[in-house]
């Protein structure tokens, strides 16, 4: 389009024109109307964001990013390793951190945690489950196991790989049964429930003499400093405050705590390599519709902008294109811990 020409139309009232910046650059500027809320239309209504609308009859739906994420790195691993574990992996001293070794890694870290239980056969409560790979191997060993899992596709997962694992397919805040477990296990799973009622409810689910085993991660007081100037990698409970419940219920006694932050800190490098992977790809990709189709590009950039909010995409530049998310980082700002819990 020449310059001065009329600004094309995407769709309705917006507009997108090409002109040159301040210093003689050819660049395209898009012109969104804003709305007056006056004019919608009869039965529409504007959520509390301010950016959806919906009819009388109609629902919004929130794409959920999370389960995207979940059921691409559940691809990404079953092609890597030929399983679906995960979790963390356990790395060695001196172990290539590549994606060659994380299956084993993997599997020594799924060695480790079942250490961790007693060699007589046991009625189990795996809490999150993930895909089943866990279950398939405590089937194996003799146990009785059940899995509550609340989401849909892990479940369908849970039940390819372990079928003879009891499938709950819900949340832990929302399961009941009669039923008394010799051990309640959370494996990457006891940071997304609420600390007193994880505790709570896994106590109330142990048959006499039964444990609560827990391997996870757990934000220092270092990590909540630093999450004032940006993104930091790690996750999980603040240990301060899941220590505080623990001192609250002198009823679950602890029995075994080790602290294995560095041998999985690895992971989480190789996790950053994988993104920086991706995020050259997406670069290059960029480079190249800049050079051949800078409308198209333009177009692309504005659905980025309006579909995510300045903070998301800020964040999802450093996880593609930034090296933050190094096991240093992780050490520093949090704790990674196997522990076992006993009714006194």
């Amino acid at each position: 389009m020449p310059k001065g020409a009329p600004p094309a139309a995407i769709s309705g009232s917006t507009r997108i024109w090409p002109t040159d910046d301040a210093n003689g650059h050819r660049v395209w500027r898009i012109s969104i109307p804003r709305r007056n809320p006056r004019d919608r239309a009869p039965g529409a209504r504007q959520c509390a964001a301010g950016r959806c609308r919906t009819r009388e009859g109609t629902i919004a739906r929130k794409i959920d990013t999370r389960a995207v994420g979940l059921d691409a790195g559940l691809a990404l691993v079953r092609f890597v390793t030929g399983k679906e574990n995960l979790h963390y992996g356990l790395w060695k001293d001196g172990q290539p951190v590549c994606a060659a070794e994380l299956g084993a890694a993997q599997e020594a870290y799924t060695a480790r945690l079942l250490a961790l239980l007693p060699p007589e056969p046991l009625r189990i409560l795996d809490i999150g489950g993930g895909a089943g790979e866990t279950a398939k191997k405590l089937l194996a060993m003799g146990h009785r196991v059940d899995i509550v899992i609340p989401s849909a596709a892990l479940a369908e997962r849970c039940r390819a790989n372990a079928p003879g694992a009891a499938i709950h397919e819900m949340g832990f805040e929302d399961f009941a049964t009669a039923d008394r477990f010799d051990v309640c296990l959370f494996s990457e799973s006891f940071q997304y429930i609420p600390v007193d009622i994880a505790l709570d409810r896994a106590a109330a689910l142990l048959a006499p003499g039964g444990r609560i085993v827990i391997a996870d991660c757990f934000r220092s007081a270092a990590c909540f400093e630093a999450r004032k100037s940006g993104a930091v990698v790690g996750g999980g409970h603040q240990l301060a405050r899941f220590e505080r419940a623990l001192a609250a219920r002198p009823e679950l006694r602890t029995t075994h705590r080790t602290d294995i932050t560095d041998a999985v800190a690895p992971s989480v490098e190789l996790e950053q390599a994988f993104f920086n992977t991706i995020g050259f790809a997406l670069s290059r990709a960029d480079q190249e519709l800049a050079r051949a189709r800078p409308l198209q590009r333009a177009m692309l950039h504005w659905l980025l902008r309006r579909g995510l909010s300045a903070r998301r995409r800020a964040r999802l530049a450093q996880r593609l294109h930034e090296q933050t998310r190094t096991a240093e980082a992780f050490r520093q700002h949090n704790r990674y811990l196997m522990m076992v819990l006993e009714r006194a």
